[in-house]
C-alpha cells in the first residue's frame, strides 16, 4: 500500500524530470543575458526562443504572441490591467462567479479607478451560460473574462460560444486556461482567445513562471516597465533556466495530450465509481460528469466536514471546498455560485489526478477514505 498519495495535480504538478534537467544545465550554461549581442548570451536567447515556440505549440499561438511571466496569476493581471490601461475609460468588464481570484480580484481593483464590471452566475454544472454572457453586454464593454477549466469542479465552459458572443459585441476575450492547459487540447485560434494565461506549475513546470499568450494585434499597456523585454511587453531580463523548463514541460504535455483520456481519465472514472460504490448515496459529484477535465473528481461528502475527512487520512494530499479559518468553515465560491446547499458544500473535497497516479493509489485512497469516513 503506498504510504503517500498525491491527489491535488490542479494546485500543483511535480517537475517533470526533463524539465528539471533543462532548468540545471540552464544555471550554468545561459548565464549570459539573452538581450546581450555577445558569445556568453547566445546559449540564453536560444534557450528562450526555443521555449517560446514549445510554449506556442501547446496553444496553437505563433511564438511572437507569448509574454514570459512569473506564473498566471501575473499573467492574468498583465491581461486584464494591461488592456484597461492601453484602452481608458469607460471600461466595463464581463465575467463569472466561478473564476480565480487571479481574474476576480484585479477586475475588483479596476472598479476602484473607474471601470464597470458585471458578474454573472452559472448554471448548477458549474458552466456559464454564454446567453447571459450576451445579456451582459454593454456599449462600453472591452472585456469578457472566462475561465477555459474550472479550478475545483474542472467544468469546462463553452468558451468558443462566448468567443462568438465578444466578436459580435467588439470586446476582446482573456481565457484562463492555467488548469485546462496540458490536460485537455488548448487552441487559441478554436477557442478565439485573444489573451490567454498559462501556469507553469500546473503543466509540470516549477512555481514561478507562466506565460500570456497575446493575439498579434492586441496592444496592452505593459505590466512591468523598464527595458524593451518581451518585445516592450513585460519589461525585466528572463529567468533563463525557468522559462526553458516551462517550454520543455509544455513540449512534454504535448506529447502526452492523446492518452491523458486514456489514461487518466480512465482512472478518474474509476475513482468515482468506486467512490460511488464505497459510499452510495452519502457522496455526490459537483459539476457535468462529461464536459468536465479528465482527471478532476470534486465531491461532497454528505453529513461530513471535508477539512476533518482530510485530517484524518493525512497519507492523502488533496483539497476542501473550503477555506478554515479559527474553527469557521466557510463554503467554496464556486459550489455557491451553482446552488449548491451549504450543509452540501461543507462535506466537499477536491481530488485530482495527474500522469503519475495509479490504480493502486486509487485503491489504496479508497481504503484510507473508508475507514475515514465509514462506507456507504
Amino acid at each position: 500500500m503506498p504510504e503517500r498519495i498525491y491527489l491535488d495535480f490542479n494546485a500543483s504538478t511535480p517537475v517533470a524530470p526533463e524539465a528539471a534537467a533543462v532548468l540545471q544545465r540552464l544555471l550554468s550554461e545561459g548565464y549570459g543575458n539573452p538581450s546581450s549581442p555577445h558569445w556568453a548570451a547566445k546559449k540564453a536567447k536560444e534557450a528562450v526562443d526555443r521555449a517560446r515556440k514549445q510554449v506556442a505549440s501547446l496553444i496553437g499561438a505563433h511564438p511572437d504572441e507569448i509574454v514570459f511571466t512569473s506564473g498566471g496569476t501575473e499573467s492574468a493581471n498583465m491581461a486584464i490591467k494591461g488592456l484597461f490601461f492601453k484602452l481608458g475609460l469607460p471600461f466595463h468588464i464581463v465575467t463569472s462567479a466561478v473564476e480565480h481570484p487571479a481574474t476576480l480580484m484585479p477586475c475588483k481593483f479596476l472598479e476602484r479607478v473607474g471601470a464597470e464590471v458585471t458578474i454573472v452566475g452559472v448554471r448548477p454544472d458549474g458552466r456559464v451560460d454564454p446567453a447571459a454572457i450576451k445579456a451582459a453586454i454593454r456599449p462600453d464593454t472591452k472585456l469578457i473574462a472566462v475561465m477555459h477549466a474550472n479550478n475545483e469542479t474542472g467544468a469546462i465552459q463553452p468558451v468558443e460560444d462566448i468567443a462568438n458572443v465578444a466578436d459580435d459585441s467588439g470586446a476582446l476575450l482573456y481565457v484562463d486556461a492555467a488548469q485546462s492547459a496540458g490536460k485537455i487540447w488548448v487552441d487559441v485560434n478554436l477557442l478565439g482567445a485573444d489573451l490567454l494565461a498559462i501556469a507553469g506549475h500546473k503543466v509540470y513546470a516549477p512555481k514561478g513562471v507562466g506565460a500570456l499568450y497575446v493575439r498579434r494585434g492586441v496592444e496592452l499597456e505593459p505590466f512591468m516597465h523598464g527595458a524593451g523585454h518581451e518585445s516592450g511587453r513585460r519589461a525585466g531580463t528572463e529567468a533563463v533556466p525557468m522559462v526553458a523548463a516551462l517550454g520543455e514541460a509544455c513540449e512534454i504535455a504535448r506529447e502526452f495530450l492523446p492518452t491523458m483520456n486514456e489514461k487518466v481519465g480512465k482512472l478518474s472514472d474509476e475513482f468515482w465509481r468506486r467512490l460511488k460504490s464505497t459510499f452510495s448515496d452519502k457522496v455526490v459529484l459537483h459539476g457535468e460528469p462529461v464536459s468536465r477535465l479528465p482527471n478532476t473528481l470534486f465531491v461532497s461528502f454528505l453529513g461530513k466536514s471535508g477539512p476533518e475527512i482530510l485530517a484524518k487520512v493525512p497519507m492523502i494530499a488533496a483539497s476542501t471546498g473550503s477555506a478554515c479559518h479559527t474553527g469557521e468553515v466557510k463554503p467554496s465560491p464556486v459550489l455557491t455560485a451553482m446552488g449548491v446547499p451549504p450543509e452540501v458544500c461543507r462535506g466537499a473535497v477536491r481530488f485530482s489526478l495527474g500522469r503519475s497516479t495509479t490504480l493502486a493509489e486509487i485503491e489504496s485512497a479508497i481504503a484510507m477514505l473508508k475507514q475515514a469516513v465509514g462506507g456507504g
